[in-house]
């Protein structure tokens, strides 16, 4: 639901995996975003509406984003896609990241559009602290990215696990999203992305910015 820049790349992107895609717009010049190859079905009205929605295929959809320009259509067309139709797959954008996190709670996974694009041009500017990356809806555990003492470099990724008694997630090589494995190396320039608890952000982070035989001592205080 929305055919602006975000939902027109969004069904292009769709369709180029081979999926099935329809979309909603109330203004129908809007579906020139599209150019003049995409397949999928279009659809002029409100998105929130039962009958548009119906139209739109929505009680054979697997998934639905809605990505208006307005919170409120997008929050309200999402709750009627899961919760009239049952539609697995919902996400919404959402501005105001206040209300994103009230949504986040009642099981509809947003993007606030605003504080997602300044988190990430923050990160680029400003490397230094951690940078939360995901948070799950019940506010227990996130994601951040820890930056490492380059001596970490070249030792197997389990000892920065063992260190900090936290997992990490994945890292980022050369651009590329990369699971580990007992036998990953840290190498030069990766970065460590790492699944905590609040209370565990500034223990994690302090290990993994110090020497490994810091961090050592550091894990036989804690044992202790």
């Amino acid at each position: 639901m929305g055919c602006g820049r975000v939902g027109s790349t969004l069904a292009q992107n769709l369709e180029a995996l081979g999926h099935s895609v329809a979309i909603i717009d109330q203004n129908p010049e809007a579906f020139r975003r599209l150019g003049s190859d995409f397949g999928g079905l279009t659809v002029n009205g409100i998105g929130f509406d039962r009958d548009v929605l119906v139209e739109a295929g929505v009680e054979r959809a697997e998934a639905f984003a809605a990505v208006s320009s307005g919170d409120n259509s997008n929050i309200i067309s999402a709750r009627v896609a899961r919760e009239n139709f049952g539609v697995k797959r919902v996400v919404a954008r959402i501005y105001d990241t206040k209300r994103a996190a009230v949504y986040e709670r009642l099981g509809i996974p947003t993007v606030a559009t605003v504080s997602w694009a300044a988190d990430r041009i923050l990160r680029h500017m400003v490397p230094e602290g951690h940078a939360e990356i995901w948070r799950d809806p019940t506010n227990a555990v996130s994601i951040i990215e820890a930056p490492t003492h380059p001596d970490w470099i070249a030792r197997p990724l389990r000892q920065l696990e063992q260190a900090t008694g936290a997992r990490v997630a994945y890292i980022m090589r050369f651009g590329v999203g990369t699971l580990v494995t007992a036998s990953t190396l840290l190498q030069d320039s990766d970065q460590v992305f790492m699944l905590v608890t609040k209370d565990m952000i500034d223990p994690v982070l302090g290990v993994a910015s110090a020497p490994p035989e810091t961090a050592a001592d550091i894990e036989a205080e804690r044992g202790a």
